[in-house]
């Protein structure tokens, strides 16, 4: 396409927007490759002082989205489908659903948003791709497992560790099994305290329903870092989020210590498995969530079915019965448990 470039490791990213450096007080964990250098990330210390809520974080966490194109295998496909036909375009979703726009299939390079990209030389299956600067890479990064975004049928992508998928989504999208659990607190014009964040489902559906204020934790770097490649993951600085979502890196087992007593609304616990978070499971932990919480304010604990089939053990019973121990009331909902503080 005549007046635009083939691209190369620019100043600003291939979408237009500047590349953005972390500042000196960044956690440069995240940013140890050549690749990775062109999604921003700052992670600051969390630090609290006294508020009208109980203590408040003094400093942020601030996640810059990658705004470039996101490519699958099908995607791939059918531009190379569109080349092949020689079409002067390929409508399709360039950022996992959440909007289809136009490209333009050249004979060496395909052009998106005025840029021009080359086309990859093979893509594997199951696996988003973001352009880093010079290529197109895979959306996994190893830390103290291999973590990776990973498209599905929906759109919203689920992300796994080491292979086990740690969201659903057979049955059913992400964001709607995000969504219905959300409903059990009614977030509206309330506090929420989302222990665990992961993709930041949960937050998004907060949002979504009206959330007042939503303190969201999330320990893993390289979770952190897979949602700054997540379009579907809610962004602190957005519009939409209007100042009242606050990310903190950080392991909510310690940080929960920090927070003032009956100072949340509501609680949404979405722990990793036992056997990588048992602390996120102990009576300790959900005395501290009985503490935060103020009298009458609801919680949903995403427990799922493990060790049912090979020893019989039934986590779900085991973590009622703690919550009830803590102060709650208690049921068996969905995958997992509702209470509400008695």
């Amino acid at each position: 396409m005549p007046g635009v470039a083939t691209p190369h490791p620019p100043a600003t990213l291939a979408s237009g927007v500047p590349r953005r450096w972390p500042n000196t007080r960044s956690i440069r964990a995240l940013t140890h490759n050549r690749r990775s250098a062109y999604v921003g990330y700052d992670a600051r210390p969390s630090c609290f002082r006294p508020g009208p809520h109980g203590a408040e974080p003094d400093c942020d966490l601030d996640v810059t989205h990658y705004s470039g194109p996101l490519l699958t295998r099908p995607l791939l496909d059918a531009l190379l489908a569109a080349r092949k036909r020689g079409l002067d375009h390929c409508e399709g979703s360039f950022d996992l659903g959440r909007s289809r726009t136009a490209a333009q299939p050249g004979q060496d390079h395909w052009y998106w948003q005025g840029q021009a990209y080359p086309y990859p030389a093979k893509l594997k299956d199951r696996t988003i791709y973001y352009w880093d600067g010079a290529d197109f890479s895979a959306a996994s990064r190893f830390g103290s497992g291999l973590y990776k975004l990973v498209p599905t049928a929906w759109g919203v992508p689920t992300f796994e560790i080491d292979g086990i998928k740690m969201l659903v989504s057979a049955q059913i999208s992400p964001m709607d099994d995000a969504r219905r659990k959300v409903a059990l607190i009614q977030p509206a014009g309330r506090q929420i305290l989302d222990t665990c964040g992961g993709m930041g489902y949960f937050a998004a559906c907060c949002l979504e329903a009206g959330a007042a204020g939503i303190r969201s934790f999330e320990k893993s770097p390289e979770v952190l870092w897979l949602r700054t490649l997540n379009p579907w993951s809610p962004d602190p600085a957005s519009a939409q989020a209007q100042g009242r979502l606050q990310l903190d890196q950080g392991d909510v087992a310690q940080e929960i210590a920090q927070i003032a007593t009956a100072s949340v609304d509501a609680v949404l616990h979405d722990p990793p498995r036992f056997g990588i978070a048992g602390e996120l499971y102990s009576q300790v932990f959900y005395d501290q969530l009985a503490r935060v919480l103020r009298t009458g304010g609801r919680l949903f604990h995403y427990t799922g079915t493990p060790n049912r089939l090979t020893s019989g053990r039934d986590v779900p019973r085991e973590v009622a019965a703690r919550l009830q121990k803590a102060g709650f009331r208690t049921e068996r909902v969905l995958d997992g448990v509702a209470g509400v503080r008695r």
